[in-house]
């Protein structure tokens, strides 16, 4: 093999659309890095983070933020028909709230789903769903929807448990709190305080 060849090893990784180089040298060879920047969804760990969201708080975005190191993508699903919530903002509504607070964060998506989170985890190719547990029940309930996710859908569920500073916080004491004049925003992210999403 002739020096040429010897000086540049190429490696190909999941070449699709737009293809960016990264060059460095080891012991005198130089090595080209080739990566695709659209990437196929079946290699990378995706989870999903669903929920009514109404409203986003803080808490579900401690939740987010701790999520997010652990995959290569998040998807956020925004529930767009729950018959036990029939006085809920729209869902296009709730969605562009959280949209807008992720907007400079390209490793997350948000979207409107329906149906069981499990078949929106297969949907978009998510092998995990993220859950946030703040109490006893939280827990209780949360187990017995991942066995059936893991048992029926084939998808694992990570519970993280809320920080303590945050686990009084829930969107209906927010709700309760804001019917009778209380103001909330202390307890919404940033730009939804801003907004007054």
């Amino acid at each position: 093999m002739g020096e040429t060849s010897w000086n540049r090893i190429c490696l190909m990784f999941s070449l699709q659309f737009t293809v960016y180089s990264l060059q460095f040298t080891v012991y005198g060879l130089q090595f080209t890095v080739y990566r695709s920047l659209n990437i196929d969804l079946d290699d990378m760990r995706t989870g999903i983070f669903v929920g009514s969201f109404n409203p986003f708080t803080v808490g579900h975005d401690s939740i987010v933020r701790r999520a997010l190191p652990l995959f290569d993508r998040l998807v956020i699903g925004v529930v767009g028909d729950n018959v036990h919530k029939p006085d809920m903002p729209s869902a296009e509504a709730r969605m562009k709230v959280i949209s807008d607070l992720y907007a400079e964060e390209p490793r997350i998506e948000v979207k409107v789903y329906h149906g069981l989170a499990m078949d929106f985890a297969k949907t978009e190719g998510a092998r995990y769903i993220v859950k946030g547990v703040r109490t006893v029940s939280d827990f209780e309930y949360e187990q017995w929807q991942a066995d059936f996710n893991r048992q029926i859908g084939g998808i694992e569920t990570i519970l993280l448990y809320t920080e303590p500073a945050l686990a009084s916080i829930s969107s209906s004491a927010l709700r309760e709190l804001s019917h009778f004049g209380v103001d909330v925003s202390p307890y919404l992210p940033k730009k939804e305080a801003r907004e007054g999403g």
